[in-house]
């Protein structure tokens, strides 16, 4: 293996369907990102936290409650613990830091080593102890440890390891920028100094790369600046060269804030640390994950450059078992060179809904086991599938229950696959889980919904397989990318979608799939009404017919949905843009 010249930070990353360390789509993203890294034989090594407890379990009762229980799993099952130690100063209290390891082999063998940090040891105070326990979990005061374990922990555990050859650092997301701290407490103490001067953060800057995923408030951590302090300086007296740049950075947040980071916002109103100011500030190389996320991000952040590389997802994980057997027949090489997809366009249409309907058997299956919604194979089957919070909107659909239960009776019988986690502290999210039980009791026989408990990646690589038509309904300009319509597509499934994220990208009108609504002007609001009447008009006058009455037309659909969004929407072209533009530029 090269010795790793890139180190890739992200507070979660799911790697394999038994480690639950991973919430949603940044975490996906991020063990999508690993893969192709390793299948392409980029020397990247990837850093992130290992939580015990996980994000959480996710029961759901009968009225749609959701209720959570940490999730149970074996760590030596999937990692192997490494001998180093590395040390990080939290309020004055010496944290000590291990790391498991685990490695992901790519298609032609290459390995990328992803190191687990954890706090659970016996020489640590209890508390301290269960700082890696939670992802998301706990208050400012446990994120802000956890973010310093990730950034400063992380960077120290890499130099425990020998990776002393890494030229670039990359954050994903704003989680893991403590990590530029560490970076100038290195240039200073290469110096022999003690102190931060402005010729640290130039050489910092030109090893940061910065991906930033949302523009939705709650994405862009913000802590206030007395926790900051707190957590971060060390007593003086006590303060030894590896730890002092705690006592100059912070003491430079407060007094020169605005040169470097900034402080402006307010937290309970008094001046807060901004995570992703602290990034944009200490990068030299920003992006957005998308084209349409690029410029809302340039909106936001006016006075920085900040360029787009459209998000994507691995190939050889999310095509299904149908799809694979189909792939290699007919586009032999496919896993080793994504864009070869294209040729999807020549697969008989026999056998590409043969292969759909093996997988639509096997989805439909497991929700009419898991929640008796006894759902019918022949009826078109629509999902969605996303973290249940506000922006995502999943309950659009039924704004209308009468409107749906006359489309149905009279265009043709459609039925809906639900799935999605909302936050422990979402009252939002939980609520909007509420009203789709609602709906679905409402709806009676007249449309099937079911909504399935405890997603995680291998009930998404079912759903997203496994139904007709993939539904995304965000208010934009909130979706930063959306990566599940991008799995549908490989697996033939066409999209009806808002004109946000990675679907501006990709929507062909009856190509690829549907658009709801038109493209929103810069600055127009969200008309909740208007997109629900587009989401209407198209399931009722395109969708339901060109699904039963048209079936060479649906065909076509799905083979234009696998040529020209699954060929290029993959981490396989993303990650040949990020060496290209950012990692050996």
């Amino acid at each position: 293996m090269r010795n790793p010249s890139i180190a890739y930070f992200s507070m979660e990353i799911a790697v394999d369907p038994g480690i639950p360390t991973y919430s949603g789509g940044l975490g996906i993203l991020a063990g999508d990102t690993v893969r192709s890294a390793s299948d392409l034989a980029v020397p990247l090594v990837a850093v992130t936290l290992l939580y015990r407890k996980g994000f959480f379990y996710q029961r759901l009762g009968a009225d749609g409650v959701q209720t959570e229980e940490p999730v149970e799993w074996v760590v030596t099952d999937f990692l192997r613990e490494m001998p180093p130690r590395v040390e990080v100063l939290l309020e004055g209290r010496t944290v000590s830091v291990r790391a498991w390891k685990y490695e992901v082999k790519g298609v032609r063998g290459h390995v990328v080593p992803v190191y687990f940090l954890d706090t659970d040891l016996p020489e640590n105070a209890e508390a301290d102890r269960a700082l890696t326990d939670s992802l998301y979990g706990g208050d400012k005061r446990y994120r802000f440890c956890q973010e310093a374990i990730l950034g400063i922990g992380g960077v120290r555990m890499l130099r425990a390891f020998g990776h002393a050859g890494i030229e670039r650092f990359h954050l994903n997301e704003g989680h893991a920028s403590l990590l530029a701290l560490e970076l100038l407490a290195e240039e200073a103490r290469k110096a022999g100094r003690k102190e931060i001067v402005r010729g640290d953060v130039d050489a910092v800057r030109e090893r940061c790369i910065f991906t930033t995923h949302t523009p939705v408030p709650a994405g862009h951590d913000q802590f206030p600046m007395d926790l900051v302090q707190s957590v971060l300086t060390t007593h003086k007296e006590l303060a030894d060269m590896k730890d002092v740049f705690c006592v100059d950075v912070v003491d430079r947040l407060v007094e020169h804030g605005r040169d470097y980071f900034d402080t402006q916002h307010v937290v309970a109103g008094q001046p807060a640390l901004n995570m992703t100011y602290l990034a944009l500030n200490l990068s030299g190389y920003v992006n957005g994950v998308a084209k349409k996320h690029g410029q809302v991000s340039r909106l936001m952040f006016a006075d920085y450059a900040i360029d787009s590389i459209t998000n994507g997802v691995h190939a050889n994980t999310w095509v299904s078992s149908p799809f694979r057997d189909l792939f290699d027949r007919y586009i032999p090489g496919w896993c080793e060179d994504n864009f070869s997809l294209r040729y999807a366009i020549r697969i008989p249409g026999d056998e590409l809904w043969a292969a759909h309907l093996e997988a639509k058997k096997s989805l439909l299956q497991y929700v009419n086991r898991e929640t008796n919604a006894g759902m019918d194979v022949e009826h078109l089957t629509i999902g969605f599938a996303r973290r249940a919070t506000a922006y995502k909107r999943a309950d659009l659909l039924f704004s209308e229950i009468d409107t749906l239960k006359r489309i149905a009776e009279q265009a043709g019988p459609f039925q809906i696959v639900y799935a999605g986690k909302a936050h422990p502290r979402d009252g939002e999210g939980k609520e909007m889980i509420r009203r789709i039980f609602r709906a679905k009791e409402a709806l009676g026989p007249s449309v099937r919904v079911a909504y399935a408990a405890n997603y995680d990646m291998d009930l998404a690589k079912m759903i997203t397989s496994g139904v007709d038509v993939w539904l995304n309904t965000p208010e934009p300009p909130n979706e930063a990318s959306g990566t599940s319509g991008m799995k549908a597509a490989l697996n033939g499934i066409p999209s009806l979608s808002i004109l946000d994220g990675w679907w501006v990208e990709g929507w062909i009108e009856e190509k690829t799939g549907w658009s709801i609504g038109e493209l929103p002007r810069t600055g127009e609001a969200p008309d909740r009404s208007r997109d629900a009447k587009s989401l209407y008009q198209k399931l009722e006058k395109l969708v339901i017919p060109t699904f039963y009455r048209d079936r060479e037309r649906f065909l076509e659909m799905m083979r234009h949905s696998i040529a020209m969004n699954g060929s290029f929407f993959n981490t396989q072209r993303m990650v040949l843009q990020y060496v290209a533009r950012a990692y050996f530029h």
